[in-house]
C-alpha cells in the first residue's frame, strides 16, 4: 500500500508539472503572437508614415517650407515609438503576471501538500520529537513569509514601472502638444 501510494503521488506530481509546463508554454506562444502582431502593426504604420513623409517632402517647394515641415515630419514617429514602447510594456506585464498567478497557485499546493505530509508524519513519530515538527513548521511558515515578501514586492515593482511608463507618455504627448501649439502661433 505505501508503495502504491508513493507511485501514486509521484505520477500525480509528474501530471502536475506537465500541466504547468503546458500552461507556460501556452502562455508564452501568447505572448509571442501578441508581440508579433504589435511589431507587424507598427511595421506597417511607420511605412506608411514613411511614404506620406516623403511624399510631403517631395512637394516641398521652398527651404524655409522644409524648414518648417521638419518638427512635424518626426513627431508622428516619436508618437508611434511611445505607443509601441507601452504595447511591449504591457505584454510583458501581463506574461509576467501570468506567470507569477501560476507558481503562486502552486506554491500554495505544494505547502499545503507539505504540511498535510508533515501532519501525518508528525501523527505516527515517536513521542518527545514534536519539537523537531514544530521546527519543519517553522521553517515552512519563514519560507512562505520571504516568498509573499518577494511577491509583494514584485507587484510593487510592477506598479512604479507602470507609473513610469504612463508618465514617460504623458511627458511626450504634453511636449507634443506644446511642439503643435508653438507651431500653430509661429
Amino acid at each position: 500500500m505505501n508503495a502504491f501510494a508513493a507511485r501514486e503521488q509521484f505520477a500525480s506530481a509528474n501530471q502536475a508539472s506537465v500541466e504547468i509546463l503546458t500552461t507556460l508554454a501556452n502562455n508564452a506562444f501568447t505572448q509571442l503572437e501578441r508581440l508579433t502582431e504589435l511589431n507587424l502593426n507598427t511595421a506597417r504604420a511607420v511605412l506608411e508614415d514613411s511614404v506620406a513623409a516623403t511624399k510631403t517632402v517631395l512637394a516641398v517647394k521652398s527651404p524655409q517650407d522644409l524648414v518648417a515641415l521638419q518638427g512635424t515630419l518626426a513627431q508622428p514617429m516619436l508618437d508611434k515609438a511611445v505607443i509601441y514602447g507601452r504595447g511591449v510594456y504591457e505584454i510583458a506585464t501581463d506574461g509576467q503576471q501570468d506567470i507569477a498567478k501560476l507558481f503562486e497557485v502552486r506554491v500554495a499546493e505544494l505547502n499545503q501538500t507539505f504540511t498535510d505530509a508533515l501532519d501525518k508524519a508528525a501523527e505516527s513519530a515517536p513521542a518527545g520529537s514534536e519539537a523537531l515538527f514544530a521546527a519543519f513548521k517553522s521553517a515552512v511558515d519563514a519560507a512562505n513569509s520571504v516568498f509573499d515578501s518577494v511577491s509583494k514586492a514584485t507587484k510593487q515593482a510592477t506598479e512604479i514601472a507602470e507609473a513610469t511608463v504612463t508618465a514617460a507618455s504623458t511627458a511626450v504627448k504634453g511636449a507634443s502638444r506644446k511642439a503643435a501649439a508653438s507651431k500653430k502661433s509661429a
